[in-house]
Order: structure tokens, then sequence, then C-alpha cells
């Protein structure tokens, strides 16, 4: 555990401008971003009585080595930079409202001849439209169930949608009037985009405009006797009117808004939103996070107003800018619980991410107020819902962390912890995987898996030697080539201004030298120069883990002392008895079976040994094709290569017909049938 007085600036060093912060582990790596309207007064709050501190913020500051800033002009701008760096260095004690892959929204693909309905999650891509996000996935199909009665618009894959234009039938959506067919021509591209077109207008909030002309061709129907046309126009009326009284209308004067709301406790914090479009709500997110440390004292709301509120809508413009130029990533109105500290700036930037004046402020009274209420009362029954979900589980991890440290005899709790395991079938076949767990939880970003050379010889000891020694030496040499003196932890600051500030790029250019102070500044924040990518393995773990007894360890020790690494524990663990295995021990250690240490390491083990499964079972699939279509006339290896990626595996391929195989780039009839018999006179034998 570091002492904070060791790296604390010099007295009158740190300037009394606004600026962006940050603190770094004695591996260079940036563990948490903040800004300040006043660093001085910012920092020397860190630098307090440890006693009197936050607990996640005394962790943060002990665990640190090294700070550093940069001097802005503006708060907008350090707002800018903070959330830059935030996204760029993923640090651990920043507060991250993820929304990566949790919410799914309804995707459009107008950028196609036929647009599709889809459900989607990940980056937005420009000609695409969203709706959204919905809490579940089966929201939005129940919402394309009810609207395709009306907007009968495709919803089948490209594949789907060739193969039945191929056969000249429509699936069954086409057959129950649920999907217009464009497919077999029942509709041309331009009909087929009127009813899209239609469809996006209504989840647009254009109810009454679609309800009122449906209506009216009702009455022209009925006038003209065509009464089987005006039945059905009467029955889409009233499917429509169904879907708008589900989405109540909470705000009489049709607002465009985002109502947010926070519930706390002494560790975590719950926030929810509601999107509301044309005074209806039309999309719900909630997020449950650990309150980061702020000022040494507790996160306040207005804290975490500020907190959230540059996060989500600065990863929301990015997903705008991504996308179609008409989506806006930030509403007219953003109504929070408090107003942050910095409201202005805020405002101003959120201002500047729409493109036109957008109004931060706190509902006082009215329906606002009343939603607003609402919405708080989500955010505490989320908290009390995962409070007693997660109960002890963030005291279990740290009591985990804890029993290792005591039980293996480490200087520190096991914050970062590494694990690898080997898998085969009888010595083919032979991979490695290598998981990444983070203050006890997985983090997937970083877990990588390797291909044994010389497949089974040595066995899985030297599968392991090697996994290490590969994984260390691309440690020594991230570090080593041009790397910074990792002994100079003094505190550094820079100044940035304009253009450049906003970007949190240096204002001595556009592109980094791989020399020099910059290069050697990035190299302490774990950036490559020459990339700019952050360098995942330019730090060591704390915990080296291996699937085994006393050989795997003592290998995989033997390897570390080659490449003179001496700062990493090694242990193993094996499946037998769950016995833990220490470098150099004859005997192996027992920790009692109900040791959260014991829980953790087995989690550990288990998780690397499914990812090494994974891959195991992927490339023998790979394998198996090959070398079941090695006799067929006419495939190559460019063409098993594209049959396998485009199916899968082996199995999804055989089981595939003639036309699926035929989808397949440079593979026609002939060959696809040769493929389809070479498979199945090998799975008969």
């Amino acid at each position: 555990m570091a002492d904070p007085q060791t790296y604390r600036p010099a007295p009158g060093s740190i300037p009394e401008a606004p600026g962006v912060y940050r603190f770094s582990d004695e591996n260079g790596r940036v563990i948490y971003v903040g800004k300040a309207k006043s660093l001085r007064s910012r920092l020397n709050s860190y630098f307090a009585d440890v006693a009197g501190l936050h607990p996640r913020t005394r962790r943060m500051v002990t665990t640190a080595a090294a700070v550093q800033w940069t001097v802005v002009h503006t708060e907008v701008e350090a707002l800018q930079l903070e959330y830059n760096w935030i996204k760029e260095f993923d640090p651990r004690f920043n507060v991250r409202y993820r929304d990566d892959k949790t919410y799914p929204v309804l995707a459009v693909t107008l950028n196609e001849e036929y647009p599709q309905l889809r459900v989607y999650r990940g980056p937005r891509r420009k000609g695409v439209r969203y709706f959204g996000p919905y809490a579940h996935a089966w929201a939005i199909r129940e919402t394309v169930k009810l609207l395709t009665r009306v907007f009968p618009a495709r919803q089948c894959s490209g594949g789907v949608f060739k193969r039945h234009g191929q056969i000249g039938r429509p699936c069954m959506l086409g057959y129950i009037d649920k999907c217009s067919a464009p497919c077999v021509g029942r509709v041309d591209a331009e009909q087929h985009r009127k009813i899209v077109d239609d469809f996006c207008d209504f989840l647009a909030g254009h109810t009454d405009q679609l309800i009122g002309r449906i209506e009216k061709d009702m009455q022209v129907a009925a006038a003209e006797m065509d009464f089987e046309r005006a039945a059905r126009l009467r029955d889409d009326a009233g499917a429509l009117k169904r879907v708008v009284e589900k989405q109540a209308v909470v705000l009489g004067d049709g607002t465009d808004a985002d109502v947010v709301a926070f519930a706390t406790d002494e560790l975590e914090a719950a926030v929810q939103v509601f999107h509301v479009r044309g005074g209806r709500v039309r999309g719900q997110r909630g997020w449950v996070v650990e309150t980061e440390p702020n000022d040494g004292a507790d996160s306040t709301v207005p804290d975490l107003v500020g907190q959230f509120l540059t996060q989500f809508y600065g990863e929301q413009a990015a997903l705008a800018g991504s996308a179609d130029d008409a989506v806006q990533p930030v509403p007219r109105e953003v109504l929070v619980p408090a107003m942050p500290a910095d409201a202005a700036a805020l405002t101003q930037w959120l201002s500047d991410l729409r493109g036109s004046r957008v109004s931060l402020r706190v509902a006082q009274r009215g329906d606002k107020r009343t939603l607003a209420e609402t919405v708080e009362r989500n955010a505490a029954e989320e908290l009390t819902r995962h409070k007693l979900r997660r109960a002890g589980d963030l005291t279990a991890r740290s009591a985990a962390l804890e029993e290792l440290q005591e039980q293996l005899g480490l200087d520190t709790a096991p914050l970062r912890i590494e694990c690898t395991d080997v898998s085969h079938v009888q010595g083919s076949d032979v991979v490695a995987s290598l998981v990444v767990f983070e203050d006890g939880l997985p983090k997937k970003s970083d877990y990588r898996r390797y291909s044994i050379r010389g497949g089974a010889e040595g066995g899985d000891v030297a599968a392991i030697a090697e996994v290490v020694r590969r994984r260390f030496a691309r440690y020594l040499r991230e570090t080593a080539e041009d790397g910074p003196d990792h002994t100079d932890t003094a505190c550094a600051g820079e100044t940035l201004t304009g253009e450049h500030a906003d970007r949190g790029a240096p204002a001595t250019g556009e592109v980094a030298p791989t020399d020099g102070p910059l290069a050697q500044e990035q190299f302490r924040r774990g950036i490559d120069p020459t990339t700019g990518r952050p360098r995942k393995f330019a730090y060591p773990p704390n915990l080296l883990v291996v699937d085994g007894g006393a050989p795997q360890v003592a290998a995989a020790a033997e390897v570390l002392g080659e490449l003179g690494i001496t700062d990493v524990a090694v242990v193993g663990l094996a499946k037998r008895l769950e016995e833990v295995w220490l470098p150099g021990e004859d005997d192996p250690a027992i920790l009692p079976r109900t040791s959260e240490a014991l829980y953790l390491l087995q989690r550990v083990r288990d998780e690397a040994h499914r990812f090494a499964i994974t891959y195991h079972r992927q490339k023998r699939s790979t394998r198996m094709t090959a070398s079941a279509l090695d006799g067929v006339p006419g495939l190559g290896e460019a063409r098993r290569t594209a049959l396998l990626k485009h199916f899968g595996s082996v199995h999804k391929l055989r089981a595939a017909s003639v036309e699926d195989v035929m989808e397949v780039p440079g593979v026609g009839r002939r060959t696809a049938e040769a493929v389809l018999a070479a498979l199945q006179d090998g799975g008969s034998t």
C-alpha cells in the first residue's frame, strides 16, 4: 500500500487554473481521471489525512504512484478532455455508465433497397435509423409484431430474403400478411419503402396523422362499397390506437425531454433515465454503479449528475456521429434531480452537441415534477433490487482479495489476477487461454487465446511454459522499447489550448512522435505512441494462476525467473482436491472449503477452462471441416475457408441446403452438391 505523501506534488507547483488530472499506478496505468475549476484546491484534498478519506478515495490514492495534470482555458474544455480520457484509458476508479450491449434497439436499414426491421446491439451505422432503447429484446419483437399488421415491412435476414426469392415462395410471415413479401415481387422497392417510411413515422411520434389518414381511407372505401378494405383499415386503425394507448401521455405539451433521477447509499448509486418524445415515454434505461471518490468525501447527487451527463451524452454523440445525420444525441430539455456545480458549462457543452439550445433544469411543479418523482421511485426500487441481488457480493470480493493476500503471503492484494489453462483432445489441436480478473471481476476485453506451437510435444507443462513466456515477453517488450523510466514518479503538467484541448491532443501537432517527452508520457499512460492505442499488457498481474499442480507451477515460475520478473506471484490450482500449489513447496496449501479466496480462485480457473475449451472446439471444427472437404473437386483452400466463415461449423454446413451453400461467393450448384455429398459420406462412416 503506497503512501500518498511519496508522490505528492511540491507545494505551490500545482496551478490554480481549471484543468483535468489523472492518477497513475506504479506501472504507469491511469486509474482515475477527474476535472476541477481549481487544480490546486482539488488535488490538495486528495493528500489530506488518509484515515479521513472516503474508503473508495482512500483505496485510489494508496494504489496510485503518481499524479499528472493538464491545464485548459475553460470548464467546457475540461469537460470534453475529461470525457475523452475516461473513454481512452477506462480508469478502474472512475464510474462508467456503460451502454455497450446492455440495451437493444430497433434498427431500420434504410440504406438497403428493401429495408429490414431487426433487433440490434452495437455501434451505430450511417443509413440506419434506430428506435429505442428498449429494456428487453422481446419488447422490440412485441412492438414489431403489433405494427407489422399495419406496416408489413420485411424482417428477414439477407440470406433468407435471397433464398425465398430464388424459390419463388414467401416465408410464413408473407403468407399471414405480416410481411408484404418484396422477395417474391408482391410489392416493388418503392412501395416497400413507403411502408417502411410510415412505420418509422409512427415510431417517431407522428401517430395522429397516420391514424387520421387510415380512418379517412376507411371512409372512402366504405363510400365506394369496398367493405372488405374498409373493414381491414378499421382494424388497422384500431391496432394502432391500442399501441398508442400503451404509451401513455406523460407530458401534455408534447415535450421532448430526458428525465434523470438518482437513488444513492454510502457505496452505490442507481440512475434511471426516461426518454420522453412527443410527450410519451419512448424508452427507459438504468444503471447501478459504485460511487467514485470526489473531494475526499462521499459523492453527492449534483456530482453524480455532472458525471452522468458528461459520459452519457458524450457516448450518445459518438453513436449519433457514426449513424444517420438526423439522429439528435441530446433532447431539447434535460430534467435532473439537482443542478451540478458546473451547470453553465454543462449546458453549453450539451448545446454544442445538439447544435441548438438545450435546457438543463430541475422540475419544480406540474406534470414534469410528477414524472420526475416517478423516475426517482424507479431508481430507488432498482437500487433496492440490486442490493438484494448483490447482497454481500462487494464485501465477499474484498474479503477474497484480502484473504488471498494473507494466505499467499503477498505484499498487496491481487487486484489483477491472470489465469492460463490448456485444452486438447489426446494431444491434437492444442490451445491455451489467458483470462483476466480485476477487482475480483472478469475483464473480458483483456482475454487472450493461444495456439500452442509444436502441438502436444512436452504435454501440458510445456504448453503452460510457452504461454507464460509469450505473455510476459510481450510485457517486457512493451515496457522496455523506448519506454519510460518507471522509477520517475514526479508530477508533470502540460498546457493545452483551443481545439487541441477539446480532442485531448497535444498542442504540438496532429501526429504524435515516436520518441521524446510526449512518447515517454504516452508510455507512462499505457499508450503505444506509434499507434495511439492502449497497450493492454503493458503492466503485469499481481497474481498468475495456472491450472495444475506442482509441475505446471514450477514451469511457470522458471519462465518468469528466466525473464527476470520477480514481482508476479505464481500459484497453481489442482482440480482433483482443489489444492493450491506454490513454487518450490513440496506440499500444497489447503484453503478452507468455505473460503472466499478459494471461491475466487475457482471462478478464475473455471473461466480460463471455459475460454480454452471454446477455442479448442472452434479450432477442431475448422480442422474437421478442412479434412472432410479435402477431396471435393474444384474446392480449394480459399473456398474451404469461405465456407467455414459463412456457416461457422461443420455441423451447420452439413445441415445446410444446396441453395444455402450457393450463397457463399464462388460456390456454384455443382460444387455445393459435391460439398454436401462429401459431408454426408463423412458423417455416415
